[in-house]
């Protein structure tokens, strides 16, 4: 991410957990992060990945897309990148992002609150998506639809894949977190 964005970033981030009375220590513990990771996130220093990010808007009690909502580039690690392409504004909650995938990559992505689905449609490429016991192997124009409330894996094959993600979160859950 572009030092601009990490700035945004860690503003957006420092903003939110303080509308929550948390203090650094009380964020970062929940989030099962270092301290001084979170307070560098926050002067838009560090370098997050995508579960740390994940793992902030858990403790946050907002989704996905509304942590990110401010920063205009891809956001991402380890071969894969996401970029928000749009929020609904109804319940539940809905994200939609673009995604690619390098080759020969395999993410283990962490679980999201309860009740959170992910529904994947390729555009390009071949990957294998979804959690324990519902991983699809998909083509382009396969799409599959899985909980994503559990930990769940992203594997790509030899070449780049392109991907419509949309990720609807349940309101009753993120209320609860």
């Amino acid at each position: 991410m572009d030092p601009e964005s990490l700035q945004t970033l860690g503003r957006h981030i420092q903003g939110l957990r303080l509308s929550k009375g948390l203090s650094l220590s009380q964020l970062a513990a929940a989030a099962g992060i270092a301290k001084s990771n979170l307070s560098r996130l926050e002067q838009g220093a560090g370098n997050p990945t995508l579960d740390t990010i994940w793992r902030l808007s858990l403790q946050l009690g907002v989704p996905f897309g509304n942590l990110i909502a401010p920063v205009a580039a891809l956001v991402g690690d380890a071969g894969v990148q996401v970029r928000l392409l749009d929020q609904g504004k109804d319940q539940p909650a809905v994200d939609a992002y673009w995604m690619s995938v390098a080759p020969h990559t395999e993410r283990q992505a962490e679980a999201h609150a309860k009740g959170t689905v992910e529904m994947i449609c390729l555009i390009s490429g071949e990957l294998e998506v979804g959690g324990a016991g519902s991983i699809k192997r998909l083509k382009a124009g396969d799409s599959h639809q899985f909980a994503a409330d559990v930990p769940h894996l992203y594997r790509s094959g030899e070449h780049w894949v392109t991907a419509l993600l949309t990720i609807v979160y349940q309101q009753k859950e993120l209320c609860d977190e």
